[in-house]
This record gives structure tokens, C-alpha cells and sequence, in this order.
């Protein structure tokens, strides 16, 4: 059997614990205990994401969540959705810059099923990979490339944003899903020698979270993973570490065929387990988080030169954050003005710093977020994967909204000063091409909107 120690309760933690336990394969095994209700979740991250591809092959992290789902050594074509859906569970899996996860929520007396299913696909996944499924699934995510970047209004707006703000051979300089060019040029071979680096049990953190009886859910995980060979040839992901500070501003004009002109922004930010990216998150929340934002209320209900504008941190731990700011114009309203307006905006702030009631709203913001997380039983397991697999802890899963509360406003009002300026900043501005209805609120890029990830469709 494994051996593992129970977390005792934190501070900050709202009673909740979790039990950590290592098989000797290197798997990283998260236990938490939740007996509301007669449900539980099964998550695993592996240690890899497009951060970890080489230039001319990238989107073999994305193509293998696909590929993931085509059949392993005992589970043939499409079993795994059949399987978990039959059972009445519900299943996916998303690709990051930072990491590749799959998950399933099932009746607690299932969760066996969810543990042999994983390491059946762990174990033995080239087994069944060959050219026939990598041309399917190859087929599968370019046609997702088109329905979500290529040919949407903006689509590609979050990628380009990207490619400005980390520049050429920089690991995160390209987005998960990858180029047509390098998806047609992997081959079976490259499929199968990506596997074998990163799917591997040394190169993953598996959390099981709800009803769940600890000694025999580790039972189930010793006898369908313990078996499973490690893989000791990972090579070191490349250094993602960039100056505090762009210098100068970035800045591209695109011409296309959208319902209005546009302004999306990229801020160079700390990255995420420092405690000045919790001091930005909080100063963007109070900028541009929502409707009750500095900069909402100011192009949207006093100006009126935007239709909507949002903004918020992208937290990445191997490489500097993002503060996105995106703006859709009304009217005729030109970008220069929004920007000059956004300009006077962020320079009060880094005067004045957040008021009182600021402060207090956007921790009451944050904290709820984070509630609503660790609120479900997936939420938490997922919670508790990444912090094992970003910064070697779950147990700072627990414990985050209390670092958040613990920022003061003069930590706010001083990331602000130093990052939230035109000489940190990435910019892509849209002009429309064609005579369209500019009064229409527009779709915010769809990747940016809620976080990194690439999700499969199933």
C-alpha cells in the first residue's frame, strides 16, 4: 500500500483537508474527504502543455487530450465516454500553456471505474494509437481551429495577443491549439514519443474528491496504477522568465471583417505564487472586473464610446502573467479615444490607489470565486491537482483566499504603478474592413474570456 499523512486543518481552509500520498512510480495521489452528497470526482493533470513543445510540432499537447479519448489497451474506440456516461458520470479534458487534464464526476459507488479508466489509458494508450485515429483526431482539432479562431469575428485575437506579448522563441508564444502547419506535419512517431515523455505516473498528480473511503479508493489506485512504469527522460521545460517590465509598447493593427473596432491589451504581470500577482489580480478585478469596474463605468456608462469592456489576470506560474484588458467600441467611437480614456484611468489608479470600498469589493469577489471552486467536488479536485503540479503543494489549494485577503491597498496601488502602464503593455487593435452594424455588442475572444485552457469537444 502507499503511504501517505493527513493535512490537518489550516487556517483559512473552511475545514476542508486533504490527505497526499506518493505510489512508488512517482504518481502523486490527492485524497479529500466530502460526504454531502453520495458523489466524487477523479482528476488527473499531467506535468505538460504547449510550454513544453518544440518550434515545428506545436499542438501535440492539445492533439493528444483528443487522442486521449480514442481508445486504450482495453477500451476500445469510443468506451470511455460510453463507459463513464453509461454509469451516469460526466467526463472531459483541456489542454494549457502549463498542463493537460482529465476528469471525470461520477456516483461515488462508480469511482473504481473512473481509476481503472485512467490507468488503462496511462498504461496503455499506444496500444492503440495508430495512424488511423492521429488522422482522425488530427482532422478533429484543425476543424476546431476554424470553428473557434479562424473563422469567428476576433477569433484569433487572444493568440495574436499572445505572439505580442512573449516574444519568438518564448514558451508561451504560441497558443495550445497549435498551427495547420504543425498539425499536419506530426507524425506517428512524434505522437507516440510525446506520450511516452509526459504520460507518465511520475509526471502526474491524480486527486479523487467526495464520498469516497479513503484506504480502499487507495486500494483501487495502488492495484490499476501501481504497476504503470515511470519515465525518467522529461527533458526541462524551457526557462520562461522575462524582465518585470515590456520597456516599450506592442503594437498590432489587424483589418478584418468584425462587427466593430476593438482594443485588446496585454499587461505584463507577476507571475502566479508571488504575492504581488495577488496584489494585480486585485487591482485589475477593481479596473476592469466587471460591471461595477473603474474602466466599465467609464467607456460604458459615462462615455458610451464601448459596447463592453472586461479584463482580468491570467495566472501563469512558469512564465510572467497577463493582465487582458478587451474593448468592444460603440458607434463610431475610434479606438484613440477608448485608449485615452483607459491611459487616464490606469494613471489615477496608480495615484490614488484602490478606495476602502474597492479593496473590500474585489476580495469579496475573488474569495466568492474561489468558493465557488472548491464548492464542487470537481472544482476541488482540480484545485488541489494544480497547486501539486504548478507549485508542489495541494494543500495551498485550501489556503489561497486567505493570501488574497491579506493584501493590503498600498501593495494594490504599487503593482499598479509599476505594470499598469503604456510601456508594459501588448496592444491589438481591430479596424473593420466591411460596413457592419457597430451598435451590436460583440463576442469577447472566447480564450481569454474565462481562462487559458483549450477544451476538447466531445
Amino acid at each position: 500500500m502507499p503511504m501517505g499523512h493527513t493535512a490537518t486543518n489550516q487556517a483559512g481552509s473552511g475545514g476542508l483537508t486533504a490527505t497526499e500520498h506518493r505510489l512508488a512510480n512517482g504518481l502523486r495521489v490527492v485524497l479529500s474527504e466530502d460526504h454531502l452528497t453520495p458523489v466524487a470526482a477523479v482528476c488527473l493533470w499531467y506535468d505538460v502543455g504547449s510550454r513544453h513543445e518544440v518550434k515545428g510540432r506545436t499542438g501535440l499537447a492539445h492533439l493528444f487530450e483528443h487522442l486521449m479519448f480514442q481508445g486504450s489497451g482495453q477500451v476500445k474506440g469510443n468506451g470511455h465516454a460510453e463507459l463513464v456516461q453509461g454509469a451516469g458520470g460526466s467526463f472531459n479534458g483541456t489542454t494549457s500553456f502549463e498542463r493537460t487534464n482529465y476528469f471525470e464526476t461520477m456516483p461515488a459507488h462508480q469511482v473504481e471505474l473512473a481509476l481503472w479508466l485512467e490507468a488503462d489509458r496511462m498504461g496503455s494508450l499506444l496500444v492503440a494509437l495508430d495512424e488511423e485515429s492521429l488522422q482522425n483526431q488530427r482532422d478533429v482539432v484543425k476543424n476546431e481551429r476554424r470553428q473557434r479562431y479562424d473563422n469567428v469575428p476576433y477569433g484569433t485575437a487572444i493568440e495574436k495577443l499572445a505572439a505580442l506579448a512573449y516574444p519568438e522563441g518564448h514558451p508561451f508564444h504560441h497558443m495550445p491549439i497549435g498551427s495547420m502547419a504543425d498539425l499536419d506535419a506530426a507524425t506517428l512517431e512524434d505522437a507516440r514519443a510525446f506520450f511516452r515523455t509526459y504520460y507518465a505516473p511520475n509526471n502526474a498528480v491524480l486527486s479523487i474528491v467526495g464520498d469516497i473511503d479513503p484506504e480502499q479508493t487507495l486500494a483501487w489506485v495502488e492495484k490499476y496504477f501501481g504497476s504503470i512504469a515511470s519515465y525518467d527522460g522529461k527533458p526541462a521545460p524551457r526557462d520562461g522568465s522575462l524582465p518585470d517590465i515590456i520597456g516599450d509598447e506592442l503594437r498590432e493593427v489587424v483589418e478584418e471583417d468584425v462587427p466593430s473596432r476593438a482594443l485588446t491589451a496585454a499587461y505584463r504581470m507577476p507571475a502566479d505564487g508571488a504575492r504581488a500577482c495577488d496584489a494585480a489580480d486585485l487591482a485589475l478585478t477593481v479596473l476592469f472586473g466587471g460591471e461595477s469596474s473603474r474602466v466599465y463605468n467609464r467607456l460604458v456608462r459615462r462615455d458610451r464610446t464601448a459596447v463592453t469592456a472586461w479584463g482580468g489576470l491570467w495566472r501563469f506560474a512558469g512564465a510572467p502573467s497577463l493582465g487582458i484588458l478587451d474593448v468592444k467600441t460603440s458607434g463610431e467611437a475610434e479606438v484613440a479615444a477608448v485608449e485615452r480614456a483607459v491611459d487616464e484611468e490606469l494613471a489615477r489608479f496608480a495615484e490614488e490607489g484602490p478606495t476602502a470600498e474597492e479593496m473590500e469589493r474585489a476580495q469579496a469577489q475573488l474569495e466568492r470565486e474561489w468558493l465557488d471552486r472548491l464548492g464542487t467536488v470537481h472544482g476541488r479536485a482540480d484545485e488541489l491537482c494544480k497547486y501539486a503540479v504548478l507549485f508542489g503543494d495541494p494543500q495551498l489549494a485550501l489556503t489561497a483566499v486567505g493570501r488574497v485577503l491579506d493584501v493590503t491597498a498600498e501593495e494594490v496601488q504599487e503593482v499598479a504603478k509599476e505594470r499598469l502602464h503604456p510601456r508594459n503593455r501588448a496592444v491589438l487593435v481591430y479596424e473593420p474592413t466591411a460596413d457592419t452594424d457597430t451598435d451590436t455588442e460583440a463576442d469577447a475572444p472566447e480564450a481569454a474570456a474565462t481562462d487559458e485552457t483549450e477544451e476538447a469537444a466531445r
